[in-house]
């Protein structure tokens, strides 16, 4: 397949500058998500048992009982409005963590219906629909329509960016193929790749290679400051779950992290809707 983006390197560039003049913006990701029982993709914490697994769902549904909670008051203490990656199934299972996540002014991302799902696994041409009907669904509850979308799972087809051109989100949250925003040519429009860390990313890094949470911590400390270092402006991201970060054993290494980066110099702390608002200020600050 042909790359949608074109190639260019970041010392090549010209140097634009973020709001305030700082040279990092920091966007912080909240996973809110929606698992049918035994059924679909799931994330677990063991290997997986027969069914019925309550295990494994008890695990998954701490997150919208009681992590996500957590999470919001120590990002709201922190400074930090997070973007919220939202299976619009929550509105109906658990209505109370949409008016929390509306309390500390979280922006609302599309993340499908629910993370048993990937776009891969949709039956031949119900992509497009699929996709609009997160948008449509997100534009009924919150009076605005998301501009961003995250695929579950980081899974696409051939079609999706084209799909979500279409459906009119405007900026993509699933790549780190640069320090930059990066537009891509989708067939349907222009589609804001937005870096999304894979790595600073509790599910990969603290389940799937089983990183201690001060370890993970680290890393968070250790990208920003590295960043810090770069001559043109540039993003970070940090990517967090309900049901994992919202352990308390997790919650408040991470949350100390995020604390001493959020207050540390030239860092702007943004939603993704401000960054994509800032490249169309500034075209300086993307690549593409």
């Amino acid at each position: 397949m042909t790359l949608p983006w074109t190639f260019s390197t970041l010392p090549s560039r010209p140097k634009g500058t973020w709001p305030n003049g700082a040279r990092v913006a920091l966007w912080v990701a909240v996973g809110i998500e929606s698992y049918r029982p035994d059924d679909g993709i799931t994330e677990d914490i063991l290997p997986r048992g027969e069914s019925p697994d309550l295990v494994n769902m008890a695990w998954r549904d701490y997150g919208n009982r009681v992590g996500a909670f957590r999470l919001f008051e120590r990002l709201a203490g922190i400074g930090i409005r997070p973007a919220v990656l939202l299976n619009t199934d929550v509105y109906d299972e658990a209505p109370e963590v949409i008016e929390a996540a509306r309390a500390v002014s979280a922006e609302f991302v599309g993340h499908g219906r629910s993370n048993s799902d990937s776009l891969t696994a949709l039956p031949p041409g119900e992509e497009a629909a699929y996709v609009s009907e997160v948008a449509s669904r997100i534009e009924t509850e919150e009076s605005a329509a998301p501009g961003g979308w995250s695929s579950p799972w980081l899974a696409h087809t051939p079609t999706s960016l084209t799909s979500l051109a279409g459906a009119g989100y405007r900026y993509l949250l699933d790549l780190r193929l640069d320090d930059q925003p990066v537009w891509m040519d989708t067939g349907a429009g222009r589609l804001l790749a937005i870096p999304y860390a894979a790595e600073i990313n509790d599910s990969t890094t603290m389940i799937g290679r089983q990183m201690d949470a001060r370890s993970f911590a680290d890393m968070i400390r250790d990208e920003a400051k590295e960043l810090l270092m770069s001559k043109q402006p540039v993003v970070m991201s940090v990517v967090l779950h309900s049901f994992i970060s919202g352990q308390p054993w997790r919650l408040r290494p991470i949350a100390e992290a995020l604390a001493e980066v959020a207050a540390m110099d030239d860092i702007w702390c943004a939603t993704p809707a401000e960054i994509h608002a800032a490249v169309l200020s500034n075209p300086d600050l993307a690549a593409g």
